[in-house]
């Protein structure tokens, strides 16, 4: 028995969830053995195309900076995804939120010229498309990877027109118009990288302190791990599904948003959607991998950003793009199973 009040080693490593550090760790290095193996069966060097990953995502200054750059808007997404699993939701929907991010963007910035009201717009867009599937899973019971991935489309093909269509430059008919100068984020120095990473970060432990700090959080959390159990504690296990959806929607539309407002030199949406395309998917994973925690996810996404910026250094060793994009793909899943494990784990407890 202790004497003393402080925690005991044990206690600090369960805190901080060290099991689950070295189980990550111990997935990358799979991860990436398993691409060295690829590389190879191909005749490719593993050591030299490695370094050159590494090279491209962390060598200089612009090579983090463009690291930051590609963690921003999968930060955000991931968070979606997380925010749902905490609750017990399976919501697949950020694809969908981040696309009316991002237009409303482009249309609100080009109604008033002000950062500040196109980052609300896009987190309120975000939102309120989240909505249906949470009116849909909260009062009829409908499952809400049908709702979202309805939504998905839905708003992909929306987006489709509106980029072609309203919000389509006249000058330029490959992207739409651009997002006013006055109401784009800075950029950090000489680089690509803007102000919307510090955004991300903050709101990523601005919703770790909801989840983990405040009443709201708490209603959440437990409504994920147990319904009935929740409901009995005075919990409203509706009310905190719709929060999630809501709180979700917002960090969305949000990166969709900062996506657009914040990526020199366009400050558009391209024709065909596809700068704003698949970071609500990538961000599945982003959150698998940092355990569907907060302060997890802040690392993933970072760590996921440098495997996007070191893919052109990749190539440089004349690995082909699509051999990059296969070593990427397997390291990224090798990397989630431990937490996409975890997270089968407690859905299998709650149907139990």
């Amino acid at each position: 028995m202790r004497s003393s009040g402080r925690p005991g080693v044990s206690e600090i490593l369960e805190k901080i969830n060290f099991r689950a550090f070295v189980e990550s760790i111990i997935a990358v290095a799979v991860g990436f053995l398993i691409g060295a193996i690829i590389l190879l069966a191909f005749n490719y060097n593993p050591a030299e195309a490695y370094t050159a990953l590494f090279r491209g995502g962390l060598a200089s200054i612009d090579n983090i900076a463009a690291t930051l750059h590609y963690s921003t808007p999968i930060l955000l997404t991931a968070l979606t995804f997380a925010i749902g699993a905490r609750t017990g939701i399976f919501n697949i929907g950020a694809e969908s939120s981040f696309y009316l991010g991002a237009i409303a963007a482009v249309a609100f910035t080009n109604i008033w010229g002000n950062l500040w009201f196109g980052l609300l717009m896009g987190m309120a867009l975000g939102a309120l498309w989240a909505l249906p599937a949470a009116l849909l899973k909260v009062y009829r019971g409908v499952h809400e990877v049908i709702s979202t991935i309805m939504l998905n489309w839905i708003g992909w093909y929306l987006i489709s027109w509106l980029i072609v269509g309203p919000y389509a430059d006249p000058n330029n008919p490959i992207k739409t118009i651009k997002v006013p100068e006055n109401a784009r984020l800075p950029t950090i120095g000489n680089t690509v990288l803007s102000w919307g990473f510090i955004i991300a970060v903050v709101a990523a432990i601005l919703v770790y302190f909801i989840l983990w700090h405040t009443t709201l959080g708490f209603g959440m959390r437990a409504s994920g791990y147990n319904q009935r159990a929740a409901r009995y504690g005075g919990i409203s296990p509706r009310a905190a599904m719709m929060w999630s959806f809501i709180i979700g929607g917002m960090a969305s539309g949000l990166g969709g948003a900062m996506k657009i407002m914040g990526e020199y030199p366009g400050y558009a949406i391209s024709q065909g959607g596809s700068n704003i395309y698949g970071f609500g998917f990538d961000g599945i994973g982003v959150s698998l991998v940092g355990r569907n925690h907060p302060l997890g996810i802040i690392l993933s996404a970072i760590f996921f950003g440098m495997l996007k910026a070191g893919t052109s250094e990749m190539q440089q060793t004349g690995v082909p793009l699509e051999i990059v994009k296969l070593i990427q793909g397997i390291i990224i899943i090798t990397v989630a199973i431990p937490g996409l494990y975890d997270l089968l784990k407690k859905g299998l407890r709650r149907a139990a």
